[in-house]
């Protein structure tokens, strides 16, 4: 994670950059820019998904009001109305969101040498060495007149990379209409920590030195890369905050949660991340399934031929994702039109799965949303000939965010677990205590462990 400048090491400059409730926001931005006088959809409890008139389906984005009422992505309508019988409820717009993720990643590109797209809302950028050129830009703005006022006196003044992160927020709420947070450290983990921190619109940083104040404090469920059955397995022996897990011995940690995902925590608590910022895209791991169908879907047959169709393509890609114990975190639905045009959409799930219904169910709302909303492919007057369901973030089981169910299911297993690492523990902690007093009575020559001395033909 450093580079070398001039014969010297040189802290990486990472930022981690994320729009603020993405499909809220976009629709909300195209609403006011259609009709500055309509209701800013971000200041009320608001969601996008499923179906406006029918209220079925999930959610797929939410704001910061609407969260407050405890409402989820991936929440079936119906709890979310439950929660919030005043939400709003607004179709989803997949032309605006490939609109403004393009035009915001195009800002990105402008300011970061490396940026690497986490989803189309997310991005690292690699900042390290652009402190001239962003001076530059600011001394442009100020000529061109493109930066005035109190902002120009304060980028001018603003040391990097915090000028930087100013710069590329202000400009994206300037010319977008939609804000960010902006993490910033010296690697991904700490960037990504730091961007989750206080929103809207906020700039934060997590240095190595701010770790203890600023990350230690904060719940063991809002560590990135801790799913629900780590956390719930570290709960369970006391551990509440990161602070907690970065005082445990990595041993205690490996022991209980198994060596990859113990080295993670205790690495990643103390804030040690070998991941580089990379903007070469590697194949995304997915399982899919898809079939071509033997007559054309329309809204007539969507119900039986359509529905009959996916359910089996649930079956399939839940049992192929068992066979390999991956867990979903993004599910999709795609469809081949009968100009042989492709088509598809995809959800982010706060709990990945690998149940054939959950999977059907996100599909299925998925698949009315690209072929029968009212901007949908049948509205269109297409035709669809094949169907396909798709995964993709597959997670293995034991890094997975896992549900209360799945926790339950382990109880036992995860109780074994801890009493066996404690029980070792306090083994090795008396043979220590044994071993000192042995010593200091007989002299250090009395104990061995493991076996006896050469030589030694005595009997226990």
């Amino acid at each position: 994670m450093r580079s070398q400048v001039k014969g010297g090491p040189m802290e990486r400059t990472i930022f981690h950059i994320d729009v603020n409730s993405a499909f809220l926001s976009w629709s909300a931005v195209k609403r006011l820019r259609e009709d500055p006088a309509a209701l800013d959809l971000r200041t009320v409890p608001s969601a996008v998904g499923g179906d406006v008139k029918t209220r079925h389906g999930i959610i797929s984005a939410r704001s910061i009001p609407a969260k407050r009422y405890g409402i989820k992505t991936a929440m079936p309508v119906v709890k979310a109305l439950e929660l919030c019988p005043e939400l709003i409820l607004i179709p989803s717009d997949f032309e605006t969101y490939r609109t403004y993720s393009a035009a915001f990643l195009d800002i990105l590109h402008k300011y970061a040498p490396v940026v690497e797209q986490l989803s189309i809302d997310e991005a690292f950028l690699d900042m390290t060495g652009t402190e001239q050129s962003i001076r530059s830009a600011i001394f442009g703005g100020i000529v061109d007149g493109s930066l005035t006022g109190d902002e120009a006196t304060r980028l001018r003044t603003l040391p990097f990379p915090m000028n930087a992160a100013v710069l590329i927020k202000n400009e994206i709420r300037d010319t977008l209409g939609f804000t960010v947070n902006v993490g910033i450290s010296s690697n991904p983990l700490l960037a990504k920590m730091a961007s989750d921190f206080e929103k809207p619109d906020k700039i934060h940083t997590l240095y190595p030195s701010e770790i203890e104040e600023k990350m230690w404090p904060l719940p063991i469920e809002d560590f990135y890369g801790c799913g629900r059955k780590t956390a719930e397995k570290l709960r369970r022996i006391g551990v509440h905050t990161i602070g907690d897990a970065a005082k445990l011995d990595a041993s205690l940690l490996t022991g209980i949660l198994g060596a990859n995902a113990g080295a993670y925590i205790y690495e990643a608590a103390h804030g040690i991340s070998k991941r580089a910022v990379s903007d070469v895209q590697e194949e995304a791991k997915s399982i899919s399934n898809e079939l071509t169908t033997t007559v054309d879907i329309d809204a007539e047959n969507l119900e039986t031929e359509g529905m009959r169709i996916m359910r089996a393509l649930a079956v399939k890609v839940a049992g192929r994702l068992k066979k390999h114990d991956f867990y979903a975190g993004t599910i999709g639905f795609s469809a081949k039109t009968d100009d042989f045009q492709r088509r598809s959409i995809q959800q982010k799930l706060s709990d990945p799965t690998q149940d054939a219904e959950k999977i059907l169910a996100v599909a299925v709302d998925l698949m009315h949303q690209l072929l029968d909303a009212p901007k949908g492919l049948f509205g269109q007057g297409r035709k669809v000939r094949l169907l396909s369901i798709f995964t993709a973030n597959l997670d293995h089981g034991d890094f997975r965010q896992m549900t209360l169910e799945d926790f339950t299911a382990h109880r036992t297993e995860i109780e074994a677990e801890i009493q066996d690492t404690r029980r070792k523990a306090e083994k090795e902690r008396k043979l220590q205590a044994l071993s000192k007093t042995l010593e200091a009575r007989f002299g250090s020559d009395t104990v061995w462990r493991g076996r006896k001395p050469e030589g030694d033909t005595s009997h226990d």
